[in-house]
Protein backbone atom coordinates (compact mmCIF):
# COMPACT_ATOMS: atom_id res chain seq x y z
CA UNK A 1 0.00 0.00 0.00
CA UNK A 2 1.45 3.40 -1.18
CA UNK A 3 2.36 5.62 2.43
CA UNK A 4 -0.30 8.38 0.79
CA UNK A 5 -2.79 5.80 0.68
CA UNK A 6 -2.01 4.39 4.41
CA UNK A 7 -2.41 8.11 6.26
CA UNK A 8 -5.84 8.71 4.64
CA UNK A 9 -7.02 5.02 6.00
CA UNK A 10 -5.65 5.98 9.49
CA UNK A 11 -6.74 9.36 9.65
CA UNK A 12 -10.05 7.76 8.58
CA UNK A 13 -10.04 5.44 11.29
CA UNK A 14 -9.41 7.98 13.67
CA UNK A 15 -11.85 10.10 13.24
CA UNK A 16 -15.26 9.92 15.93
CA UNK A 17 -18.03 12.29 15.97
CA UNK A 18 -17.97 15.00 18.17
CA UNK A 19 -18.90 14.63 21.36
CA UNK A 20 -18.16 10.31 20.90
CA UNK A 21 -15.61 8.40 22.48
CA UNK A 22 -15.36 4.44 22.48
CA UNK A 23 -16.33 2.25 25.28
CA UNK A 24 -13.54 1.23 27.11
CA UNK A 25 -14.23 -1.81 29.44
CA UNK A 26 -12.87 0.08 32.10
CA UNK A 27 -15.42 2.25 32.05
CA UNK A 28 -18.32 -0.26 31.98
CA UNK A 29 -20.14 0.37 35.41
CA UNK A 30 -21.33 -3.12 36.96
CA UNK A 31 -24.78 -2.60 39.12
CA UNK A 32 -26.07 -5.07 40.99
CA UNK A 33 -30.27 -3.52 41.59
CA UNK A 34 -33.44 -4.90 42.95
CA UNK A 35 -35.43 -6.61 40.65
CA UNK A 36 -37.96 -4.00 41.15
CA UNK A 37 -35.71 -0.99 40.06
CA UNK A 38 -35.62 -2.82 36.38
CA UNK A 39 -37.49 -0.91 33.84
CA UNK A 40 -36.72 2.08 35.07
CA UNK A 41 -32.74 1.53 35.63
CA UNK A 42 -32.57 0.14 31.92
CA UNK A 43 -34.16 3.42 30.73
CA UNK A 44 -31.86 5.67 32.73
CA UNK A 45 -28.91 3.44 31.76
CA UNK A 46 -29.79 3.87 27.75
CA UNK A 47 -29.71 7.97 28.40
CA UNK A 48 -26.30 7.45 30.54
CA UNK A 49 -25.10 5.99 27.73
CA UNK A 50 -26.00 8.37 25.05
CA UNK A 51 -24.32 11.46 27.75
CA UNK A 52 -21.06 9.69 28.38
CA UNK A 53 -20.48 6.81 26.01
CA UNK A 54 -20.15 4.20 29.39
CA UNK A 55 -21.92 1.39 29.07
CA UNK A 56 -23.64 -0.60 32.90
CA UNK A 57 -23.81 -4.28 33.35
CA UNK A 58 -26.83 -4.72 35.33
CA UNK A 59 -27.60 -8.50 37.51
CA UNK A 60 -31.00 -7.56 38.80
CA UNK A 61 -32.45 -10.08 41.80
CA UNK A 62 -33.80 -9.52 45.06
CA UNK A 63 -32.04 -7.39 47.25
CA UNK A 64 -31.13 -10.11 49.68
CA UNK A 65 -29.39 -12.66 47.25
CA UNK A 66 -27.38 -9.41 45.61
CA UNK A 67 -26.47 -8.69 49.31
CA UNK A 68 -24.82 -11.90 49.93
CA UNK A 69 -23.29 -12.41 46.16
CA UNK A 70 -21.53 -8.92 47.04
CA UNK A 71 -20.50 -10.19 50.31
CA UNK A 72 -18.79 -13.13 48.96
CA UNK A 73 -16.95 -11.20 46.63
CA UNK A 74 -19.24 -10.51 43.21
CA UNK A 75 -18.21 -7.73 41.03
CA UNK A 76 -20.51 -5.11 41.71
CA UNK A 77 -19.70 -1.54 41.46
CA UNK A 78 -22.84 -0.32 42.58
CA UNK A 79 -25.70 -1.75 44.92
CA UNK A 80 -29.31 -0.71 44.98
CA UNK A 81 -31.59 -2.14 47.44
CA UNK A 82 -35.00 -2.35 47.67
CA UNK A 83 -34.77 -1.28 51.62
CA UNK A 84 -32.42 0.01 54.12
CA UNK A 85 -31.72 -3.71 55.99
CA UNK A 86 -29.57 -5.15 53.63
CA UNK A 87 -27.52 -2.10 52.85
CA UNK A 88 -27.21 -2.22 56.21
CA UNK A 89 -26.10 -5.45 56.04
CA UNK A 90 -22.83 -4.49 53.73
CA UNK A 91 -22.24 -1.33 55.52
CA UNK A 92 -21.52 -3.00 58.58
CA UNK A 93 -19.35 -5.16 56.80
CA UNK A 94 -17.58 -2.50 55.90
CA UNK A 95 -18.63 -3.40 52.10
CA UNK A 96 -19.99 -0.04 51.06
CA UNK A 97 -18.67 3.34 50.86
CA UNK A 98 -20.82 5.44 53.24
CA UNK A 99 -19.97 8.93 51.92
CA UNK A 100 -21.83 7.67 48.98
CA UNK A 101 -24.77 5.94 50.51
CA UNK A 102 -28.10 7.97 49.37
CA UNK A 103 -31.99 6.74 49.91
CA UNK A 104 -33.50 7.84 46.99
CA UNK A 105 -36.52 6.05 45.70
CA UNK A 106 -39.92 5.37 47.43
CA UNK A 107 -42.93 3.42 46.05
CA UNK A 108 -46.04 1.69 47.30
CA UNK A 109 -47.13 -1.95 48.03
CA UNK A 110 -50.10 -2.78 46.11
CA UNK A 111 -52.23 -6.03 46.32
CA UNK A 112 -52.89 -7.17 42.28
CA UNK A 113 -54.66 -9.88 40.46
CA UNK A 114 -54.76 -11.18 36.86
CA UNK A 115 -56.14 -8.66 34.49
CA UNK A 116 -59.25 -10.58 33.44
CA UNK A 117 -60.53 -10.23 37.25
CA UNK A 118 -62.40 -7.19 38.48
CA UNK A 119 -61.73 -7.64 41.97
CA UNK A 120 -61.53 -4.37 44.38
CA UNK A 121 -60.45 -4.54 47.72
CA UNK A 122 -60.70 -2.16 50.62
CA UNK A 123 -57.20 -3.23 52.55
CA UNK A 124 -58.51 -2.24 56.32
CA UNK A 125 -58.33 -4.22 59.40
CA UNK A 126 -60.08 -7.30 58.59
CA UNK A 127 -60.35 -7.83 55.28
CA UNK A 128 -61.74 -10.58 53.48
CA UNK A 129 -58.61 -12.28 51.44
CA UNK A 130 -60.27 -15.49 51.88
CA UNK A 131 -62.94 -13.84 49.10
CA UNK A 132 -60.02 -13.06 47.52
CA UNK A 133 -58.09 -16.13 46.80
CA UNK A 134 -61.15 -18.43 46.43
CA UNK A 135 -61.80 -21.63 47.65
CA UNK A 136 -58.23 -23.11 46.35
CA UNK A 137 -56.57 -20.05 45.37
CA UNK A 138 -52.78 -19.00 46.80
CA UNK A 139 -51.43 -15.72 46.48
CA UNK A 140 -47.46 -15.23 46.05
CA UNK A 141 -44.86 -12.37 47.02
CA UNK A 142 -41.37 -12.32 47.71
CA UNK A 143 -40.38 -14.79 50.47
CA UNK A 144 -40.60 -12.61 53.30
CA UNK A 145 -37.89 -14.05 55.39
CA UNK A 146 -35.62 -12.07 52.91
CA UNK A 147 -36.50 -10.87 50.30
CA UNK A 148 -37.82 -6.70 51.26
CA UNK A 149 -41.54 -7.19 49.27
CA UNK A 150 -41.96 -9.90 51.26
CA UNK A 151 -40.94 -8.46 54.80
CA UNK A 152 -43.32 -5.28 53.72
CA UNK A 153 -46.19 -7.89 52.61
CA UNK A 154 -45.91 -9.38 55.87
CA UNK A 155 -46.02 -6.12 57.91
CA UNK A 156 -49.19 -4.99 56.09
CA UNK A 157 -50.94 -8.28 56.54
CA UNK A 158 -50.04 -8.53 60.02
CA UNK A 159 -51.13 -4.88 60.63
CA UNK A 160 -54.50 -5.22 59.08
CA UNK A 161 -55.00 -8.75 61.48
CA UNK A 162 -54.62 -11.15 58.44
CA UNK A 163 -51.07 -12.64 58.15
CA UNK A 164 -52.67 -15.81 60.13
CA UNK A 165 -54.45 -16.84 57.94
CA UNK A 166 -52.79 -15.25 54.77
CA UNK A 167 -49.60 -17.66 55.39
CA UNK A 168 -51.47 -20.83 55.48
CA UNK A 169 -51.84 -19.90 51.19
CA UNK A 170 -48.59 -18.17 50.76
CA UNK A 171 -46.44 -18.78 47.69
CA UNK A 172 -42.59 -17.35 48.21
CA UNK A 173 -40.79 -16.19 45.23
CA UNK A 174 -37.67 -15.70 44.78
CA UNK A 175 -37.93 -11.45 43.97
CA UNK A 176 -40.94 -9.28 43.00
CA UNK A 177 -40.59 -9.58 39.75
CA UNK A 178 -41.42 -13.09 39.52
CA UNK A 179 -44.05 -13.10 41.89
CA UNK A 180 -45.65 -10.73 39.29
CA UNK A 181 -45.12 -12.99 36.82
CA UNK A 182 -46.83 -16.03 38.71
CA UNK A 183 -50.07 -13.03 39.03
CA UNK A 184 -49.62 -12.22 35.21
CA UNK A 185 -50.05 -16.03 33.98
CA UNK A 186 -52.73 -16.75 36.71
CA UNK A 187 -50.71 -19.25 38.50
CA UNK A 188 -51.78 -17.23 41.43
CA UNK A 189 -54.93 -15.41 42.48
CA UNK A 190 -53.33 -12.14 43.94
CA UNK A 191 -50.07 -10.90 44.57
CA UNK A 192 -48.20 -8.39 46.73
CA UNK A 193 -46.44 -6.01 44.61
CA UNK A 194 -45.01 -2.68 44.38
CA UNK A 195 -47.08 -0.34 42.92
CA UNK A 196 -44.07 -0.03 39.91
CA UNK A 197 -44.40 -3.10 39.26
CA UNK A 198 -48.18 -3.20 38.83
CA UNK A 199 -48.03 -0.43 36.33
CA UNK A 200 -45.13 -2.37 34.51
CA UNK A 201 -47.47 -4.80 33.22
CA UNK A 202 -50.86 -4.68 31.59
CA UNK A 203 -51.50 -8.23 32.91
CA UNK A 204 -52.55 -7.86 36.20
CA UNK A 205 -54.75 -5.43 37.88
CA UNK A 206 -54.61 -3.11 41.10
CA UNK A 207 -57.33 -4.46 43.41
CA UNK A 208 -56.14 -2.37 46.39
CA UNK A 209 -53.52 0.19 47.67
CA UNK A 210 -51.97 -0.68 51.14
CA UNK A 211 -51.85 1.85 53.77
CA UNK A 212 -48.83 3.61 54.13
CA UNK A 213 -48.86 3.32 57.87
CA UNK A 214 -49.19 -0.60 57.46
CA UNK A 215 -45.65 -1.13 56.78
CA UNK A 216 -41.90 0.20 57.11
CA UNK A 217 -41.82 3.05 54.80
CA UNK A 218 -40.11 1.88 51.58
CA UNK A 219 -36.70 2.88 50.54
CA UNK A 220 -34.32 2.23 47.76
CA UNK A 221 -30.54 3.24 49.17
CA UNK A 222 -28.13 3.58 47.16
CA UNK A 223 -24.16 3.07 47.38
CA UNK A 224 -20.66 2.54 45.60
CA UNK A 225 -19.54 -1.20 46.61
CA UNK A 226 -15.70 -0.98 48.40
CA UNK A 227 -13.82 -3.00 46.42
CA UNK A 228 -14.89 -1.56 43.71
CA UNK A 229 -14.85 2.38 43.92
CA UNK A 230 -13.95 4.26 40.79
CA UNK A 231 -14.82 7.07 38.89
CA UNK A 232 -17.23 5.67 37.36
CA UNK A 233 -19.24 4.33 39.42
CA UNK A 234 -19.33 7.37 41.61
CA UNK A 235 -20.06 9.23 38.01
CA UNK A 236 -22.88 6.42 37.31
CA UNK A 237 -24.23 7.28 40.94
CA UNK A 238 -24.48 10.83 40.72
CA UNK A 239 -26.73 10.63 37.36
CA UNK A 240 -29.28 8.45 39.01
CA UNK A 241 -29.49 11.03 41.66
CA UNK A 242 -29.69 13.69 39.00
CA UNK A 243 -32.47 15.64 37.43
CA UNK A 244 -32.71 13.56 34.25
CA UNK A 245 -33.00 10.78 36.13
CA UNK A 246 -35.55 11.63 38.28
CA UNK A 247 -38.08 12.48 35.42
CA UNK A 248 -37.11 8.76 34.29
CA UNK A 249 -37.62 7.90 37.91
CA UNK A 250 -41.46 9.55 38.38
CA UNK A 251 -42.00 8.45 34.71
CA UNK A 252 -42.52 4.88 36.15
CA UNK A 253 -44.31 5.75 39.53
CA UNK A 254 -41.68 6.08 41.97
CA UNK A 255 -41.54 9.04 44.64
CA UNK A 256 -38.77 10.67 44.17
CA UNK A 257 -36.54 12.09 47.60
Amino acid sequence: MQRSTFLRYLAAACVLPLGARPALASDEVTVFAAASLQTALEAIARLYRERSGRGVRFSFAASSALARQIEHGAPAAVFASADEQWMDHLQARGLIVPATRTSLLGNRLVLVVPAARAASVDLRPGFDLAAVLGTDGRWVTGDPAAVPAGRYAQQALSALGVWPFAQTRLVRAENVRVALALVERGEAAAGIVYATDARASTRVRVAGVFPADSHAPISYPFAVVARHDSAAARDFLRFVGGDEARQIWRGHGFSVR
